[in-house]
């Protein structure tokens, strides 16, 4: 009876937390387990069995007391996770899992569970600082990664020996996989950065949560990718030297879906309103836009437009800083 409470629980909480895009959200809870109990093995082949194989092996020796004890440990772990639990996380770490929660790719929940259940404390929590150190790491890793090896397929080989390392003591360096810093700037700076490519949104979100006095949203808040500069703008005005040009990064910025619907095909100083919360009803206001700079952009009078030359600088912007941030995690050969 004490089993099927506990299980029934975790079944309640995988259902309420994880929304996994294959099988089913206990799948999901079991598969981020696996991944520590495969570094444990010594496992550090890029294929992975399926989850009843892996957990059969031994005659099912892992579906033990201990095994029930840290799925529930895990699970408590992610609900604080989703939940942006403040008691448990730093701001500086919630910010940088809220960036993680728009990874291109879901590899980053496996490696941080994996993380987890090694250097949890006898409370079940973690080093704040060593865990910003960590996760800090891993985006500008994986960001970097999803540009110059696109696939998640590819991203299982460094992830996997890390993971090893984790279990084994070994702080988290990506030693082995470290990028060539010339190549990856040309990379960077030629990539076609198109709403459908995950790394599009996971840039955005980076660069909005990296600014000045940024407030760390609800993880519950849909945000889409908003044009600043208006597709159909250029359709009617051809204003721009290059079509192309309308899907640079630099022209691009997460918005609350609620507000994008409204503003994605007006002008730039009809956008304005609409960042900071005006309804075209008139005089009528309503939550503004969580995205920093989009504000900043409205509330600045002496910006009129944003033109090409605004697209352009800011691409430049954005791309130089995200070199940088990959320097400062010592990430280049």
């Amino acid at each position: 009876d004490e089993f099927i409470e506990r299980w029934k629980m975790l079944e309640q909480n995988c259902n309420q937390y994880f929304n996994p895009q294959f099988g089913t959200p206990m799948d999901e809870l079991f598969t981020r387990y696996m991944y520590f109990e495969r570094a444990k093995m010594n496992i550090t082949k890029s294929t992975t069995e399926a989850l009843r194989t892996f957990y059969s092996r031994n005659s099912y020796s892992l579906l033990n007391e201990e095994t029930m004890s840290n799925l529930e440990m895990l699970m408590d772990f992610w609900k604080d996770v989703y939940e942006q639990a403040e008691d448990k996380f730093t701001p500086e770490v919630l910010r940088l899992l809220f960036i993680l929660e728009y990874a291109p790719n879901g590899m980053w929940t496996y490696f941080l569970s994996v993380y987890f259940m090694q250097h949890k404390d006898s409370d079940n929590m973690l080093d704040n600082e060593k865990l910003h150190g960590f996760l800090s790491k891993t985006i500008a890793f994986v960001w970097t990664y999803a540009i110059t090896n696109p696939g998640v397929n590819a991203l299982r080989t460094p992830m996997y020996k890390e993971m090893h390392n984790i279990v084994n003591g070994i702080d988290v360096e990506f030693a082995g996989t470290r990028f060539d810093e010339e190549k990856t700037k040309s990379m960077m700076n030629n990539y076609s950065y198109l709403n459908g490519r995950p790394i599009t949104k996971s840039m955005l979100v980076w660069w909005a949560m990296n600014m000045e006095n940024q407030e760390i949203p609800s993880l519950s808040t849909p945000f889409e990718i908003e044009h600043i500069y208006a597709r159909n703008r250029n359709d009617k005005e051809n204003s721009l030297s290059k079509a192309s040009n309308i899907e640079l990064l630099g022209n691009k910025a997460i918005l609350e879906k609620r507000i994008n619907i409204r503003a994605s095909d007006y002008r730039f100083e009809d956008k304005k309103k609409y960042y900071l919360g005006y309804t075209n009803k008139r005089n009528e206001k309503k939550a503004g836009t969580a995205n920093k700079e989009l504000e900043n952009f409205a509330k600045d009078t002496s910006r009129i437009d944003f033109n090409e030359q605004d697209i352009m600088t800011r691409t430049k912007t954005i791309l130089e800083a995200f070199l940088e941030y990959i320097r400062q995690e010592k990430l280049f050969v």
